[in-house]
C-alpha cells in the first residue's frame, strides 16, 4: 500500500542528509530511509508521510475511554488509529500497531471527508486520534480535523505531546481536547524506557494550557517500581499545579505486564491510592483512578461542595448534577466542556 503526501516539518542538512523536524528526535535521513516513527520517510529528496488517510481500525468510543471526564460528558467519539510512534516505550499496549512495520494492518483508506461523515453517520459528536500516535500524520489529522469542524464535529487527541515548537502550534490548532500521556517526571524514565526526553512534553503541556483554548487532561500510567515514586509523585503534581493549574484532570491508570515489561506486576491499588491523595494535597481538584475497580475514585466531585456532580460506573454515566454548566447544588461553575 503506498499513498504519499508532501510533509511540512523538514529540511536539507549540509551533508545532503534530511533533518525532520516534526518532533525531538530529530530524524536525519538517507534517501528511502525511514524515521523512528515509520510513517515518514524520505522519497526524492523529500520526506512524505507514506500511507497518507490509512487506517488500522475504527470503533465508536464513549469519550469517558479516552479518557477524557470533562469534555463533553456521555457523547460519543468516533475513534481511529493508523500505524508507528515517535516513542518506543517498552511498556505500550498498543505496541502490535505503534511498533508496526506491516503495512497490511492498514486495512482500508479513509478521506478527511469520509472520516467526518462516518462520525455524522454514526452520531458522534467527536473524532479521537487515538490507538497510536497521531502527531506522526500531522497533514492527515489536521486535514480530519478541518473536515469535521465543517460538519461541526469537535475533534481529539490522544497524544504523548512529543512535538517541535512550530508543528505543535499547527497540530494543536484544529483540536478541540486532548489527553496527554505525562508517563514520569523523571527524565531517565523517559531515556531509557521510551526512547525520548522529558522536557518537550512539559513543553507542550505548558504551551497548551497559556497559548490555547484547548481542553486540556493528563494521563499517567503507574509502573511498580518505575514510576510509583511518592517522591516523584508530589514532585509531577506540584509541576502541574503551579504550571497547569488545579482545574487539570489528571488520571493515574493502573499498569497491567505486557510488551517489553511482561514480568512487571500489576499496579495494585495502593500506590494509585497514595498518588491520588498526594495529587489532591498539592492541590488539584480533580484526579481519576483508571484501569482497575475502584468506583469511588471515578465520580467527579464538586470542587466547592465536594458533592458528586458527575456519576460513572465504568464509562458509562449514572448521574450528571450541571445546570448550565455549574454545580446543582451550590452553583459553582464546572471546569470542563459539557
Amino acid at each position: 500500500m503506498s499513498n504519499d503526501f508532501p510533509t511540512t516539518y523538514w529540511h536539507v542538512l549540509k551533508d545532503g542528509l534530511l533533518q525532520c523536524d516534526l518532533c525531538p528526535n530529530a530524524c536525519k535521513l538517507k534517501e528511502g530511509q525511514r524515521g523512528i516513527c515509520f510513517l515518514h520517510q524520505r522519497k526524492n529528496n523529500q520526506i512524505v508521510l507514506t500511507n497518507y488517510g490509512a487506517v488500522s481500525g475504527l470503533a465508536v468510543d464513549p469519550i469517558e475511554k479516552k479518557p477524557l471526564y470533562h469534555f463533553m460528558p456521555d457523547t460519543r467519539a468516533l475513534s481511529f488509529g493508523t500505524i508507528g510512534c515517535n516513542l518506543k516505550c517498552k511498556f505500550c499496549q498498543n505496541w502490535n500497531i505503534s511498533e508496526s512495520t506491516d503495512d497490511s494492518l492498514l486495512s482500508q483508506t479513509v478521506t478527511p471527508e469520509a472520516m467526518a461523515q462516518l462520525a455524522v453517520q454514526h452520531q458522534c459528536q467527536s473524532i479521537a486520534f487515538t490507538y497510536n500516535e497521531p502527531i506522526i500524520t500531522l497533514e492527515y489529522t489536521v486535514n480530519t480535523a478541518k473536515a469535521c469542524h465543517e460538519l461541526g464535529i469537535k475533534t481529539v487527541a490522544v497524544t504523548n505531546g512529543y512535538i517541535c515548537h512550530r508543528p505543535r502550534k499547527e497540530f494543536f490548532e484544529h483540536i478541540d481536547a486532548t489527553n496527554v500521556d505525562l508517563k514520569s517526571f523523571n527524565e531517565d524514565f523517559y531515556r531509557k524506557l521510551t526512547g525520548s526526553k522529558l522536557q518537550p512534553i512539559l513543553d507542550t503541556l505548558i504551551y497548551l494550557k497559556q497559548k490555547t483554548n484547548v481542553w486540556l487532561e493528563i494521563t499517567t500510567l503507574i509502573i511498580p517500581g518505575f514510576n510509583d515514586d511518592e517522591k516523584e509523585i508530589d514532585l509531577m503534581t506540584r509541576w502541574i499545579h503551579e504550571n497547569l493549574g488545579d482545574d487539570v484532570p489528571l488520571h493515574f491508570s493502573a499498569f497491567h505486564p505486557c510488551h517489553k515489561m511482561q514480568n512487571v506486576i500489576p499496579t495494585p491499588i495502593e500506590p494509585l491510592m497514595r498518588a491520588r491523595e498526594i495529587a489532591f494535597k498539592n492541590g488539584l481538584h480533580y484526579v481519576y483512578i483508571g484501569n482497575i475497580l475502584h468506583p469511588e475514585s471515578n465520580q467527579t466531585y464538586c470542587k466547592n461542595c465536594g458533592k458528586i456532580i458527575i456519576e460513572r460506573q465504568g464509562f458509562a454515566l449514572t448521574g450528571t448534577y450541571i445546570i448550565n454548566g455549574a454545580c446543582a447544588f451550590c452553583q459553582t461553575m464546572f471546569d470542563g466542556v459539557m
